[in-house]
């Protein structure tokens, strides 16, 4: 049986935390930024937890079982 891949793109925008959560950031914070304001700019900046209804799809894409 061959070896499963990791999703190459999940890779790139996802990454592991010590206890094992996954972080990603908030789309929406990388073009048309005049019109938002400071304080939408500043939030979309930090980055977040995966919640638990995606959690099962996003360790699947990373090959993590």
């Amino acid at each position: 049986m061959p070896k499963v891949k990791t999703n190459s793109g999940a890779k790139k925008r996802f990454a592991l935390t010590g206890t094992g959560k996954v972080k990603r950031h908030h789309a929406y914070h990388s073009h048309i930024l005049t019109k938002k304001t400071k304080k939408q700019k500043r939030n979309l900046d930090h980055s977040a937890i995966v919640v638990t209804e995606n959690m099962k799809q996003v360790r699947d894409l990373l090959c993590m079982r």
